[in-house]
């Protein structure tokens, strides 16, 4: 496995500016001559992809259940992992996430308040340890986040949460960050120029190259 790929992924509450610092990572990896595979959570394969629909959909005469929605997640993930990262990875080939376990830790975890023995335990089951070489967070306060994603339109169903489910959320991720020798925190309020350059820093630190 000498030769296998590495796993980015770049996390972070709504309107952190991910699509912006993926782009910039893709361009960095590219020009460093790494062959690239981009995916996103949830989705990333086509039933992966089908069950993204269900998770954000606004179920108008149903409520959707903590537990439903956790389990919806690990399931795409799973389907991710397995169908599409690891083989990737296997074959040399560098994968760029658009978000990945922590965000249900996260949303599930601190945004939902499930249970954390059951969500650990559905983690074991679909991942068993299978993490990322590095995590790039984009930490913002979520009351201009929420601002930001607003702007893009019209605000899906987890969008729709509310400002104390993301400050619960935010607090896991700065709590995941601080424990987690791979990952990085950048300050996602900063200018977007700004932004990139400390996420370009924080890349080629790990890529080990100077410029």
């Amino acid at each position: 496995m000498t030769n296998s790929g590495k796993f980015i992924v770049v996390e972070g509450l709504e309107g952190a500016g991910k699509s912006t610092v993926i782009a910039a990572i893709q361009r960095e990896l590219e020009e460093q001559g790494h062959k690239l595979k981009l995916t996103r959570e949830p989705g990333g394969t086509p039933m992966a992809e089908a069950i993204r629909e269900c998770v954000k959909h606004n179920w108008e005469n149903e409520f959707v259940t903590e537990q439903t929605e956790l389990l919806l997640m690990y399931a795409a993930r799973s389907q991710l992992v397995e169908n599409t990262i690891k083989p990737a990875l296997a074959e040399g080939t560098w994968v760029l996430g658009d978000r990945h376990d922590w965000s249900s830790l996260a949303y599930q975890g601190g945004g939902r308040q499930v249970n954390r023995d059951h969500l650990n335990a559905i983690r074991e089951l679909t991942l068993n340890g299978f993490s990322p070489d590095l995590t790039i967070y984009l930490d913002i306060d979520p009351k201009v986040g929420l601002v930001r994603a607003a702007s893009r339109g019209e605000l899906d169903r987890i969008e729709q949460s509310g400002l104390a489910f993301f400050e619960r959320a935010r607090e896991t991720y700065l709590s995941l960050v601080k424990r987690t020798d791979s990952a990085v925190l950048i300050h996602a309020e900063q200018s977007i120029d700004k932004v990139r350059e400390d996420v370009l820093i924080a890349l080629r630190k790990f890529l080990g190259v100077t410029q």
